[in-house]
């Protein structure tokens, strides 16, 4: 356990027994939650990991998150003009061309306390909430929300107005995961904890959540949660439960997700829209 570890769990176990609050917390309390902020911005702590092939939260690192908000005092805050009123100001994004990353005036928000890696591109209007981690190589393009504590692989493209969903609490879940070389088609919607396995191509508009199911035709099984690594992905509709009513005529219908095999012809358009961008 580390020494940053060690610090966040005693303070945690301190604000929990009412020893500390927002009004109470001193210098050493504040000088722990900025080490902790650094090393989140920094992506030397995470709010989940890969442990044996299965994605885990930290919980120690979801309660840091949470103590930033219950010992900092909401203030009024100047960013480009704008007063705004939050625990934390807007992290500082002045060394993005040092590390190849790129962000559009008049709507990128980064958060403090979120990670964002090398040869990134943050597009206009965008969010990107404390706690999330963003790989190198990734597009964030227009409209696009990612959530706190949401995990974003290496070189993944998550296409405009796509919302990747935060989950904050409770700490022991862990978050959204999109893994490396993903890529998200415009409109796309992934909450609760859903993991999109790697190299994965995912149509326009699909909803991955727990609560639909994904019909595996490659392996032929029907899986929640997750969709598997190297997977072509896509809504469509099938049969409810529900069947005829008296308030409808015919039957019903509910969302679900087909994922076939990485199709070559896919993979050659996605690899045409990297050459575009380089």
């Amino acid at each position: 356990m580390s020494t940053l570890e060690t610090d966040v769990l005693e303070l945690w176990e301190r604000k929990q027994s009412g020893d500390v609050d927002a009004e109470s917390a001193g210098e050493d309390e504040l000088a722990t939650l900025d080490e902790f902020v650094a090393a989140l911005e920094a992506g030397e702590v995470r709010a989940a990991e890969p442990v044996d092939g299965t994605w885990e939260a930290n919980e120690w690192v979801k309660q840091g998150i949470l103590l930033n908000f219950g010992l900092r005092e909401t203030r009024p805050r100047e960013y480009g003009g704008v007063t705004y009123n939050d625990v934390l100001p807007l992290a500082d994004t002045s060394d993005y061309a040092e590390r190849g990353s790129r962000n559009t005036p008049d709507g990128t928000v980064v958060r403090q306390g979120a990670h964002v890696g090398s040869d990134c591109i943050l597009m206009s209007p965008a969010f990107v909430n404390v706690g999330a981690y963003v790989g190198d190589g990734t597009l964030v393009d227009s409209c696009d929300t990612v959530g706190s504590c949401a995990q974003i692989g290496s070189n993944v493209k998550l296409g405009a107005n796509t919302l990747i969903g935060g989950v904050l609490e409770p700490v022991e879940d862990a978050p959204v995961v999109i893994e490396d070389n993903v890529s998200l088609g415009a409109g796309c919607r992934v909450t609760s904890g859903f993991v999109v396995g790697e190299h994965s191509v995912v149509g326009e508009n699909t909803l991955l959540t727990p609560r639909i199911p994904v019909y595996d035709l490659v392996e032929e099984e029907v899986v929640y949660g997750e969709l598997p690594a190297n997977r072509r992905a896509f809504t469509r509709f099938v049969e409810s439960s529900i069947s005829d009513h008296d308030l409808f005529e015919g039957g019903a219908y509910k969302p679900a997700v087909v994922a076939t095999d990485l199709e070559d012809e896919t993979l050659e358009a996605t690899e045409r829209e990297d050459a575009l961008r380089e």
